[in-house]
């Protein structure tokens, strides 16, 4: 019970690697905040999270003792943001960590010169400021109170270049620049600030996830034929599970990382490697 005593708000929590994420820090005694915007968003090819998914994550994350909480939230929105921190630290007293995992995989799959201006945007919104905003909510808090966690759901794709993925290698490559510029901005009050990479994760149907999928559709990968062929790029030869993932989040939610900041922790079977 790592997490005991700990609340954690996760963004994007009604499916996918925020529910694992969440399931997984309640499982170490975590009282959780979980957020999601619970609808869809013009200029995403596919839809979102809904109030039902997100519900069911709570439902999920409350078998314990802990206590567990949910808000929507709209992450392109500073005010939306301020709302459900403000929600959080009225029902908590305070919020010891923040899980931004929020964050969309299209409007994707074409050339630089083939992006629109509003695409681009949307992206960089969603994936980029929406963590920003978030950091900026909970930082002055968190700097008060000298303690701290705060981890980002980055990707391979802020690592290294994808093929008609401009916007989100952008932004993901943007997402641990602002890992480790916040992470030197808020060392001096113990509050920590670190990076998760994921591969290619499957989408698990317990979690509901289907980022996957969307990427294979964006690259125009057959989707009954995607999973193999994302397998063999993963030297391990293997998908990434979502619990691989939400254990690297706990760790860094939890005390075992209390020296560690500014870190970006790649989870992808070694295909960084190469």
């Amino acid at each position: 019970m790592r997490l005991r005593g700990k609340t954690v708000v996760v963004t994007g929590a009604a499916r996918g690697l925020g529910r694992a994420t969440a399931v997984a820090c309640a499982a170490e005694g975590a009282d959780l905040m979980l957020l999601d915007l619970c609808g869809d968003l013009p200029g995403v090819p596919y839809p979102l999270g809904t109030a039902g998914q997100l519900a069911h994550t709570a439902a999920l994350c409350g078998r314990g003792e802990n206590a567990v909480t949910t808000a929507e939230c709209d992450v392109r929105d500073l005010r939306s943001v301020e709302e459900a921190v403000a929600l959080a630290q009225d029902r908590f007293g305070r919020i010891d960590a923040v899980v931004n995992n929020a964050g969309i995989a299209a409007p994707s799959g074409k050339p630089v010169h083939e992006i629109s201006e509003e695409e681009w945007a949307l992206m960089i919104d969603v994936d980029l400021s929406g963590a920003w905003r978030v950091i900026r909510t909970v930082g002055k808090a968190m700097s008060a109170r000298r303690s701290g966690s705060i981890v980002n759901i980055a990707s391979t794709a802020g690592l290294v270049g994808y093929r008609h993925f401009a916007g989100y290698v952008a932004a993901k490559h943007g997402l641990i620049g602002l890992t480790k510029a916040a992470a030197l901005d808020y060392a001096p009050a113990k509050v920590r600030v670190n990076a998760v990479c994921p591969g290619s994760v499957r989408d698990d149907t317990v979690v509901e996830g289907r980022m996957l999928a969307e990427i294979a559709r964006a690259l125009e990968v057959p989707v009954g034929e995607h999973e193999h062929a994302f397998t063999e790029a993963q030297p391990m030869n293997a998908l990434i599970e979502p619990e691989d993932v939400a254990a690297a989040v706990v760790y860094f939610v939890s005390d075992d990382s209390r020296q560690v900041t500014g870190s970006v922790l790649t989870v992808d079977g070694g295909f960084t490697a190469r």
